[in-house]
């Protein structure tokens, strides 16, 4: 079977179709949880940046961006973590029905 008849196959799948609208939704809806937060970051700091400025106490040298900086950070890796597993779990269970079917 040529590569061209193999791809038809598997566009014209309806699993195909639910693939790409699940995984494009999981996307969307993990980019966004990452870059809102992202940008009403760099926007407070860039017409407000005493609010990230302000310390925690007198006694102490660390601000109030610092933290909220981490968490942007490590929020973003923990996220990309949930959708490599999701990818290599549900995704690609689907993705190996598909090829499956185009190959009978």
């Amino acid at each position: 079977m040529s590569d061209k008849v193999l791809y038809d196959k598997i566009r014209k799948n309806p699993k195909f179709k639910q693939l790409c609208q699940e995984r494009g939704r999981f996307s969307l809806i993990l980019s966004l949880i990452v870059l809102v937060p992202y940008y009403i970051f760099m926007m407070t700091v860039a017409f407000n940046p005493m609010f990230f400025a302000d310390k925690f106490g007198d006694s102490t040298i660390m601000t109030v961006g610092w933290p909220i900086g981490a968490v942007i950070i490590i929020g973003s890796w923990l996220l990309t973590g949930v959708y490599i597993r999701r990818a290599n779990g549900a995704f690609e269970d689907l993705n190996e029905e598909i090829i499956a079917e185009a190959r009978k």
